[in-house]
């Protein structure tokens, strides 16, 4: 998180001695070889992938798959290579981007990230098999002033809400300034209540363009 162009703004915001309960928070979660997703070294890859200076699009997740060689880093996105079982959020994710004419395929989002799309989950780790253990521990003063640093930015953006959960974020955002883009989750058990037809990224990209910025190539 350091070396990233989000620190300073968000080391005047939040006080020394959390920033320094996050490195001991992580120090013991990783201890003793637990499983615990997503790699250390890719907690803050959201971050590190999409700088302050180029975010476009913030897209909010809830926490990282729980799954062994899943999570990423990057809200939504696992590898390519990752055989899924089920249906899941990314699968509904790329029906709408074909309901709006865009085809992408796979799961990694990385290519977005690097677009200036910031994948962050409000709760960056998670423990083997247990989805949403670490939500109220330590992430949330963090991750709520990431979108509030976004917000203050200068440059209009837009944020993207799926769900109650991340639609409970939306009254940390600069309504005037930015656009929001609220619907149901894309999770198999909401995705048609929603989130289908709600056209986020025509959207986005719609947005963008008005405010003089490049679109995202959300195919890649």
């Amino acid at each position: 998180m350091k070396n990233t162009d989000w620190y300073v703004p968000l080391a005047a915001r939040l006080n020394l001695e959390y920033l320094e309960k996050i490195d001991t928070f992580i120090e013991n979660i990783y201890a003793d070889d637990a499983k615990i997703y997503p790699p250390k070294d890719k907690i803050f890859l959201a971050i590190k992938l999409t700088p302050l200076a180029k975010t476009k699009v913030i897209i909010v997740g809830q926490d990282p798959y729980p799954q062994e060689n899943k999570a990423q880093g990057l809200a939504f996105s696992y590898p390519a290579d990752f055989i899924v079982k089920r249906a899941d959020s990314i699968i509904n994710i790329q029906k709408e981007l074909a309901n709006e004419g865009i085809a992408k395929k796979d799961s990694d989002l990385t290519n977005w990230a690097t677009q200036g799309v910031l994948l962050l989950n409000a709760v960056l780790t998670v423990p083997d098999n247990q989805p949403n253990a670490h939500a109220g521990l330590i992430w949330e003063p963090l991750t709520d002033e990431i979108i509030k640093v976004a917000s203050d930015d200068e440059r209009p953006k837009v944020f993207i809400l799926w769900g109650n959960f991340a639609r409970k974020k939306a009254k940390l955002i600069d309504r005037d300034k930015h656009l929001i883009i609220e619907s149901a989750h894309p999770s198999p058990l909401s995705a048609s209540r929603g989130f289908f037809g709600s056209q986020p990224f025509l959207r986005a990209n719609a947005f963008l363009e008005e405010h003089n910025q490049t679109a995202i190539k959300w195919e890649l």
